[in-house]
């Protein structure tokens, strides 16, 4: 089920008024797309934010405007960032039932066996490239690393299959894995530790105590 946002049609265009309309934390939108002709909204800033954060940024988002709904994804937004405030969002209308290619995060779940024996964790691909119906994108994709041993990777190819998706990474691709700890650097003898700098410029007999 589609998340539902609420959306005005947004007519004056003039600067004072923008400034205006973000003062009342509202952000100025354009929705194009699928059947839908370029225009300009607005949208309620923290119920914008609320909506991405709970539904993740690939949600099916059905946007509410004077009692038209309009299916978009969140395309692009842009951010103050000296405010960290939203200043302009952009809506995609879809086609719900034509695939589409998105980026899809990866959650990584439980604590790998072989990082309580040392290893380190490295996860090379934070983001799954797939092609899917826009109600069958999937908010994160979660992979279990628990039974990971030091020296284990789980690739792309690894990916169970029943999914509803396509994938279009390589299947070769790392995704997470399990590296041996690097050997601890050889402690500097104590001979290094208690050895005097180097005197350069300093009294020569001095200097030649300390070689002694």
């Amino acid at each position: 089920m589609a998340a539902t946002l609420e959306a005005k049609k947004r007519v004056d265009l003039k600067t004072s008024n923008t400034k205006a309309m973000r003062l009342a934390g509202e952000v100025p939108a354009i929705i194009y797309g699928y059947q839908v002709e370029p225009k300009t909204v607005t949208v309620n800033s923290l119920e914008l934010l609320k909506t991405v954060r709970d539904e993740g940024k690939n949600a099916i988002i059905s946007l509410q405007i004077d009692g038209e709904a309009v299916d978009v994804m969140l395309h692009e937004y842009q951010t103050d960032p000296l405010k960290d405030e939203l200043v302009h969002a952009d809506f995609y209308a879809v086609n719900m039932k034509e695939e589409m290619d998105v980026q899809v995060p990866i959650t990584l779940d439980g604590e790998a066996v072989g990082t309580k024996e040392g290893g380190v964790l490295q996860q090379p691909l934070y983001e799954l490239s797939i092609r899917a119906k826009p109600k069958d994108i999937p908010e994160h994709i979660t992979i279990d690393v628990s039974d990971l041993s030091v020296g284990d990777s789980i690739l792309v190819s690894d990916l169970k299959e029943g999914r509803n998706y396509d994938i279009l990474e390589d299947e070769g691709t790392t995704i997470v894995s399990i590296l041996v700890p690097d050997e601890e650097p050889a402690e500097d003898s104590a001979e290094d530790e208690s050895a005097e700098p180097e005197v350069i410029d300093g009294d020569k007999q001095e200097h030649g105590d300390s070689e002694e």
